[in-house]
Formats: C-alpha cells, structure tokens, sequence
C-alpha cells in the first residue's frame, strides 16, 4: 500500500459517499486509475465495508458508557451481550477484566438498569461518557496530520 491508497482511505473515512470523479479530482489521478485501487483495496479486504455515521442523541440515545466487565459465566454472558440492543462495540480484553463494552442508552437510569441486568453474569466498573473530543479518528493520516509535530519529544520527560 502506497501513500496514494492511504490517501484514498483518508478521503473515505472522512466521507465514504464521495463520487469516484471527485475523489479522482482530488488525487490527480484518473477516475479508471481510481476505481481500480479501490476494487484492489475491497479486495485485499483493506476496505471492509462503507457505512452511515449515526447520531445517538438523534434517536434519544443521551447516555454513553464504557463498561470494563468481569465474568465466570462467558459463554452466557456474550449470549447476553449480542442480545442487547445496548451495547454498540464489545471486546474480549486480557487482564482482570474480560470484556470492554461501549453501552449507548437513552438516560443514565437505563444505564443503570442494563447494569442491573448484567450483574447476573459477573461485576463490572463503569464510565460514564461527560464529553467526546474526537471518535473514529482515521487510521491512516492524511497529508494534514503527517506534518503535526508532538509537542514532547519521546525521551524528554525521562529525567
């Protein structure tokens, strides 16, 4: 993969309806030149899939949490997890805890029931989402982030 299909997946993640002409525009390549690479990438499954960005708040979802969750009962409790229209992303963790889950409710009163409802399979730690800086950020950097410079340099608050 070169730095023209990594601009290619930038341009995607910011707006994955982008027409094949002005992607093309935009890369100075030609729009067959384009198609092509994003039929390699679909088929090197770099790309797996385009999709819409939701708006929780939009359908009265208010309440975002990421619950760290420790089960003896896995098998039960991953059964429960798929059944839950709650919990939008769910990871199998290593260390005390054995799931991560980002839960998206109405209210912080049907956090606290799905809660509830999970105390069944285990114990968990919770942590209610005050704000979001940024989410989805990019996999690949775009011309723009390749120039940012950290502001500490690695190795200059080891004294």
């Amino acid at each position: 993969m070169d730095h023209i299909d990594r601009r290619i997946l930038s341009i995607l993640h910011d707006n994955a309806r982008i027409t094949v002409s002005e992607m093309s525009r935009m890369i100075a390549m030609s729009q067959p030149a384009v198609t092509e690479r994003l039929r390699k990438l679909e088929e090197r499954e770099v790309i797996e899939g385009y999709r819409a960005r939701i708006a929780p708040s939009k359908l009265g979802k208010h309440t975002t949490a990421f619950v760290l969750f420790k089960s003896k009962s896995c098998k039960e409790f991953e059964a429960f997890c798929e059944a839950s229209p709650a919990i939008v992303d769910f990871y199998r963790t290593s260390g005390e805890f054995n799931y991560l889950l980002k839960v998206v409710t109405e209210t912080g009163e049907t956090l606290e029931a799905f809660l509830e409802a999970c105390n069944a399979y285990g114990f968990s730690t919770t942590l209610v989402v005050l704000s979001t800086r940024f989410e989805d950020k990019s996999l690949v950097a775009g011309r723009e982030a390749s120039n940012i410079v950290p502001l500490v340099q690695p190795g200059e608050n080891e004294r």
